[in-house]
């Protein structure tokens, strides 16, 4: 190699640094409006005198804005036709705005409707930031996109801290805050990313395409092992606030301040998983570390009902372990559908994957109150574990599929 090529390669790698360092803080103060509302439940049940049915709808709302809007973008190819940084800020605005709007909201139909729009409005940050960053990382994708869902993972968390730790907080605040938050997330993913070296041929949704993408049996495989990842996964984000409320006399706790900054450190613990699942993918391979961690994380939804009255100790060891695990191998099941795709169908294939993920999670969202109102909160998070029970089973099915070699350079 050429002393000009070697400084080039040396230019070219720090840029990628900087650009994935850029998109995730733009990410952690983008994501807080995620559950914004999530973590201020309990006031928004109060002042809107809402049902737990009801309550439970402020989460999914904005799964289905999202399905919703990721779908829509695929289908008129927006991500093609905006440079992404320019997407992603727009969102970011669109998304403030809305959560914003709930500080004027007066009834239960308007207060969904902005969870809604504010669902839309991430599916054009979120997917993008994984397209951008893939443009910048061929070796190394999985660690580069572990890196980004860990920013999810923390922006997803942050507004539990901000109720946590302000004295006197109204719910107001966390809206307020979490609104410029996410304004200077966009400014941030407006000025420091852009496209790298590597960009993709144009992938876009076909519905007539669907019926080749469900016959191909390891994308299939992929798909199953998502699902089952994401029935667990924003289940336990979205109710883990109610479980450790309810816990809080067991564990020796009594203010619901306590129950927040719970909440913030097992959500935002899996910053470590995220980054881990990264490096172990590119090590031994993506349906091993997706096994690994659906296995371990299917484990501690099966028990932590067993640490529910304490010590804190064991109820707190036994949720961080599951906060780190839960999101562990959510990067890896995208890579693996583009890997396992036929390259004509890769658009659909992404979509339908992301699609019919998201709008699972609606369903165990939905379910979990109501398996708490009929044997309490302590159990209810049984209702998770043939999620990630299912998906074990995909991997290892997938492993042992003959174009599990297309996986990760062979690191299947």
């Amino acid at each position: 190699m050429t002393a000009t090529a070697s400084a080039q390669t040396v230019i070219d790698d720090g840029a990628r640094w900087r650009v994935l360092a850029g998109v995730c803080l733009g990410l952690v103060l983008s994501m807080t409006t995620w559950f914004s509302a999530t973590a201020i439940t309990p006031d928004l049940v109060r002042v809107f005198t809402l049902t737990p049915a009801a309550a439970s709808w402020l989460t999914n709302m904005v799964q289905i804005g999202f399905v919703i809007g990721a779908l829509a973008s695929s289908v008129v190819s927006l991500p093609d036709l905006v440079p992404l940084r320019l997407l992603m800020g727009v969102a970011g605005v669109l998304a403030a705005a809305a959560n914003l709007s709930l500080l004027w909201m007066s009834d239960i139909g308007t207060l969904l409707a902005a969870r809604f729009i504010t669902g839309v409005a991430l599916a054009g940050i979120y997917p993008p930031a994984l397209k951008l960053i893939s443009t910048w990382f061929v070796h190394g994708r999985g660690l580069a996109l572990g890196a980004v869902i860990a920013a999810l993972t923390l922006g997803s968390a942050f507004p539990n801290l901000i109720r946590a730790l302000i004295q006197n907080l109204v719910w107001q605040d966390v809206v307020i805050a979490t609104s410029v938050a996410t304004l200077i997330g966009a400014s941030v993913l407006t000025m420091l990313s852009h496209e790298g070296p590597f960009p993709f041929s144009k992938a876009v949704f076909d519905p007539r395409q669907i019926g080749t993408v469900l016959r191909n049996r390891p994308l299939a495989l992929a798909n199953l092992g998502y699902f089952g990842h994401m029935w667990e996964l924003y289940a336990m984000w979205g109710w883990f606030l109610a479980f450790t409320s309810a816990a809080l006399p067991g564990l020796g706790l009594a203010s619901t301040r306590d129950a927040s900054l719970i909440t913030f450190v097992v959500i935002a613990s899996g910053v470590v998983g995220a980054v881990l699942g990264g490096f172990m993918a590119d090590r031994i391979g993506r349906t091993a570390t997706s096994a690994i961690m659906m296995v371990v994380s299917g484990l501690c939804a099966l028990t932590i009902g067993f640490a529910f009255s304490g010590p804190l100790w064991l109820f707190m060891t036994v949720a961080i372990i599951w906060g780190i695990s839960v999101i562990g191998d959510s990067a890896q099941f995208s890579a693996m559908a583009t890997e396992v795709s036929d390259p004509r169908y890769v658009g659909t294939a992404i979509a339908l994957q992301l699609g019919l993920g998201f709008a699972l999670t609606i369903a165990s969202i939905r379910l979990t109150p109501v398996i708490a109102v009929g044997i309490g909160w302590r159990w209810s998070f049984l209702l998770l574990v043939p999620g990630p029970a299912v998906g074990v089973a995909a991997m290892l099915m997938l492993r042992r599929h003959p174009d599990a070699v297309r996986i990760a350079h062979g690191r299947k």
